[in-house]
């Protein structure tokens, strides 16, 4: 069975808002990715700045065993859709890429798909969409289950 989870977007503030969630509810981040650790793979884009290389591009603090608060900085192109109390996701982690394929083509019916599910740098197998109520989805699948 699938767990759900929250994913939380912010502007710029990423890690100020998770050491506050980590004060409150204690615990440790098994990871903190910063937007500067990504694979460069396009050649003809314009280089990132320091500051948006500093920013998150993912960070997970586990709260129980069967709920994380996971969360990012937006930048880019993402950054003018932007929109303070709507600046979250729901975060499925599929059992299977099978299951992944399901949620996702069922749950994207009739919505938008922003990011196709694929195969990505970090080994997941995922993508992201708005339903046609206008709620935003992630689906994911850790095709390599991530090492601490």
């Amino acid at each position: 069975m699938a767990t759900v989870n929250v994913y939380l977007t912010f502007d710029g503030n990423c890690e100020e808002a998770f050491k506050f969630y980590q004060s409150v509810f204690g615990g440790e981040f098994p990871y903190i990715g910063r937007f500067k650790d990504m694979p460069q793979e396009d050649p003809n884009c314009e280089p990132m700045n320091a500051a948006d290389g500093n920013k998150i591009m993912h960070v997970t603090l586990p709260i129980s065993k069967e709920t994380c608060l996971m969360g990012s900085d937006t930048g880019g192109e993402w950054a003018s859709q932007f929109q303070k109390g709507n600046n979250f996701s729901i975060s499925i982690n599929a059992e299977s890429k099978v299951e992944a394929d399901n949620l996702f083509n069922s749950l994207s019916a009739g919505g938008q798909v922003t990011m196709a599910l694929n195969k990505t740098f970090w080994g997941a197998y995922f993508g992201m969409f708005v339903d046609k109520f206008g709620i935003a989805w992630m689906v994911n699948f850790d095709e390599q289950p991530a090492t601490s």
